[in-house]
């Protein structure tokens, strides 16, 4: 599930955030903040914890994705190694056993992949309007006036990053403690099956 998160690139995009019209700045002062929202988000301890449990939920359809996947990768080495033992239909009847496995296998992968964004679109739905008060609170308090996403810079000078602080103070705020680390899953292989074109 780890590796799926490279689904979080496709979760919301840019943000910012004026925070003048709540702490007035000094004269002709604009103080510029950056910050990487959706890591903020997802890397919290309650985001990480939340992460964890996502990942054991879909463990078992991982586990059975896997294991159908090899299933078709083995018949199909059996029927190529076969292939010349046995008779014409015989070699058409397991061709078609092993398409109609991958065709299952394909609805099956594409099911568990939209059942998962699902989850983690609504794990981040549901997170970040409580990383945006922090981040809130922490402009007014800081007298900061405008605060951008980094996925939609170029560049932003090291020191206006405030990723880790709201992290830090999000984390308090909430009490969720620190996951203990835990090794990467590997994410489920697609099928062996084309993708009919327009997909």
């Amino acid at each position: 599930m780890k590796r799926t998160l490279a689904i979080i690139a496709m979760l919301a995009s840019g943000f910012v955030l004026s925070a003048s019209a709540q702490t007035p700045a000094a004269a002709g002062t604009t103080k510029v903040a950056v910050i990487a929202f959706k890591d903020a988000v997802f890397r919290t301890n309650e985001g990480q914890r939340d992460l964890a449990d996502l990942e054991k939920k879909f463990q078992p359809r991982m586990q059975a994705l896997q294991k159908i996947s090899d299933d078709i990768e083995g018949l199909s080495k059996q029927l190529e190694a076969q292939g010349d033992k046995l008779t014409p239909a015989e070699q058409q009847s397991r061709a078609a056993a092993i398409e109609a496995k991958k065709k299952t296998a394909q609805r099956d992968y594409e099911d568990y992949q939209n059942d998962s964004q699902q989850a983690l679109q609504q794990l981040y739905t549901d997170l970040s309007p409580k990383i945006y008060d922090v981040l809130r609170a922490y402009v007014e308090q800081q007298g900061i006036t405008v605060v951008l996403d980094s996925s939609s810079l170029l560049y932003a000078a090291p020191a206006t990053d405030i990723t880790k602080a709201i992290m830090d103070a999000y984390n308090v705020k909430s009490g969720v403690p620190a996951p203990p680390p835990a090794a990467p899953a590997a994410a489920p292989r697609a099928p062996a099956a084309k993708t009919p074109a327009g997909k």
